[in-house]
């Protein structure tokens, strides 16, 4: 099949869960002996150059980079507020120059299968009707409204006031695109039933983020055990939410309890005021780490603290890959399927994730068996090529 992807970010470098999920499947696609495009917003706070992205990554698809900037402000932000009843997470990349390159590549090329990564560049699917006959792909990545509708229930004051407001400009927009498209692909079945409920009719099919098992593997040679860590990207709200939580009503208390344990938090694009926040005793900050994977591998306790956003997280999936023992929250699991105490850990409070800690750090066969479960459970249920291998034949089944 020609595939042609279209996303709102440079699915390269993959150091954020929308882009491994983006370019895990492009990668299925490829290796399965399909002909894949990517037409993607080359914004300024996610800019990449052609010469930037690999050989190796060229390989398996081409690359259309349009430059969108996609600016975030506080006056524009304040502008959209007043004057516009569009949320500004959308309207940020509703870009006429962008029109113009996709209508061009349509005019140029024939393709099977449109698939739109994520709901900001779904209303771009007038243009895609207007010049092309190729089965269009609404891929949910979660549902939009949701972490905002989440982030608002942990704040305060005009923040919270702001994004109340913007969580319901947010589903607003995400109901009138629904139906729009040809196919629906959501990442989980929990998101599938949302949309339903939101009123999608269209055929659907769950297709989870799948994970290359030549790529993570489990490494226990430089293991400090027992230590915590964290990594993801420290400018996604939900993980600062989750993080300074932690730090203020868990932190003290661990660290009492266990005066040499360390907790290493990685991740890009920390704001100064949050670095601040982890000037804690045995609290190390080691920023973005050049290899993820090693950086990982290297830790033996995962803490992922979160208490808003939605879909699929990545990271846990990575995690799991990896035979780590990961702790998170019921809203951290969601999706994926996992056995509490089985394959990962849930905490809900403060006070059960101090529990679950103590635990994992004193019970050697807890610990051990969690992080052989979780890579089991990977490996049988998230490959990547069986995941589009699937969805491929979901569409074969299903198109035009």
């Amino acid at each position: 099949m020609k595939i042609l992807q279209v996303t709102n970010k440079v699915p390269y470098p993959t150091k954020d869960g929308g882009a491994i999920a983006c370019m895990n499947l492009t990668k299925g696609f490829a290796h399965l002996g399909h002909d894949v495009t990517v037409l993607t917003m080359n914004t300024l706070k996610h800019h990449v150059t052609e010469d930037e992205i690999p050989e190796s990554v060229k390989d398996v698809a081409k690359f259309e980079l349009v430059d969108v900037p996609a600016r975030i402000n506080i006056i524009g932000a304040l502008v959209n507020f007043i004057f516009s009843g569009k949320p500004y997470n959308a309207v940020r990349f509703i870009d006429r120059k962008f029109g113009k390159a996709l209508a061009q590549l349509l005019d140029e090329n024939t393709y099977d299968v449109i698939q739109l990564e994520g709901l900001y560049v779904c209303p771009y699917i007038p243009i895609i009707r207007r010049k092309s006959k190729a089965t269009i792909v609404y891929r949910s990545h979660n549902i939009e409204f949701e972490i905002w509708e989440r982030a608002a229930q942990m704040a305060s004051g005009l923040r919270k006031f702001y994004l109340n407001n913007l969580s319901k400009r947010i589903k607003r927009f995400e109901i009138a695109l629904i139906n729009h498209y040809d196919l629906l692909v959501p990442i989980t079945e929990r998101d599938g039933e949302l949309l339903d409920n939101l009123g999608n009719t269209r055929k659907k099919h769950i297709s989870q983020t799948g994970i290359d098992a030549s790529v993570l593997v489990p490494n226990s040679k430089n293991l400090e055990h027992p230590s915590l860590f964290h990594i993801g990207s420290l400018e996604w709200a939900p993980n600062q939410e989750g993080l300074v939580w932690f730090l203020e009503n868990c932190w003290a208390e661990i660290h009492q309890k266990y005066p040499s344990l360390r907790f290493y938090i990685a991740g890009r694009n920390a704001p100064v005021w949050l670095q601040n926040r982890f000037n804690l005793p045995n609290v190390i900050f080691e920023g973005e780490v050049a290899d993820a994977y090693q950086f990982i591998n290297s830790k033996s306790i995962m803490l992922v603290p979160l208490f808003s956003g939605s879909g699929m997280r990545i990271k846990i999936i990575e995690g799991m890959a990896l035979g780590k023992s990961i702790i998170t929250t019921p809203i951290g699991a969601e999706g994926i399927g996992v056995s509490a105490n089985e394959n990962i850990v849930i905490a809900e409070d403060a006070a059960e994730f101090v529990s679950k800690i103590s635990q994992l750090v004193e019970d050697q066969f807890f610990y051990e068996k969690i992080g052989r479960n979780a890579i089991e459970f990977i490996l049988e249920k998230f490959d990547n090529l069986a995941a589009a291998a699937k969805l491929i034949e979901f569409y074969k089944e299903n198109s035009k």
